[in-house]
């Protein structure tokens, strides 16, 4: 018999560690430490919020009626800790790249495309992901190769006025 079944020691789920559970708990899945308790309150809020509608109400009305009372605090935080601004402007551009390699996935959209004698590198971290697509968003360079041309200065014949000197190459 397991000593999950027979009510004596148990592991608990976050941290792994050996526990006794409460005589008035038998059911008791996670350890008294303080980090597991948090994690087994977050987890269980989390789960609340994604099933029960009124709970999820009523605590976006606590956060609207909070933001309301305390209007200026957004802008004093980002004064207060400039890391955390940068962290979070670093993890939001992170969220809109997979967003958008998201949408890529699977896209077959057809375009009507002309041919051109360039080709196509995709390269990146989230180059692996656009496997069997046919449409990416991108930037793209176009570089004209070196040629013969005309030297700078010089105009050909219908771009001279009457009357004006060409300057000469030294």
């Amino acid at each position: 018999m397991s000593p999950e079944s027979s009510g004596g020691d148990r592991r608990c789920c976050y941290c792994q560690h050996s526990f006794e559970p409460s005589k008035y708990r038998p059911d008791q899945r996670v350890c008294s430490q303080t980090d597991c308790q948090r994690q087994r309150r977050t987890d269980d809020h989390r789960q609340r919020l994604a099933t029960d509608g009124d709970y999820a109400q009523s605590v976006r009305e606590s956060q609207k009626e909070w933001r309301q009372a305390h209007p200026e605090y957004p802008r004093q935080y980002r004064q207060k800790c400039p890391a955390a601004v940068a962290r979070n402007r670093q993890q939001q551009e992170r969220r809109d790249q997979r967003r958008r390699l998201r949408n890529l996935a699977k896209n077959n959209v057809a375009l009507d495309l002309k041919r051109c004698a360039g080709e196509v590198w995709l390269m990146g971290p989230g180059a692996a992901d656009l496997g069997k697509n046919n449409v990416a968003a991108c930037q793209f360079y176009i570089f004209q190769p070196v040629a013969a041309g005309p030297r700078p200065g010089h105009r050909s014949c219908k771009e001279q006025r009457i009357g004006e000197v060409r300057p000469t190459a030294v």
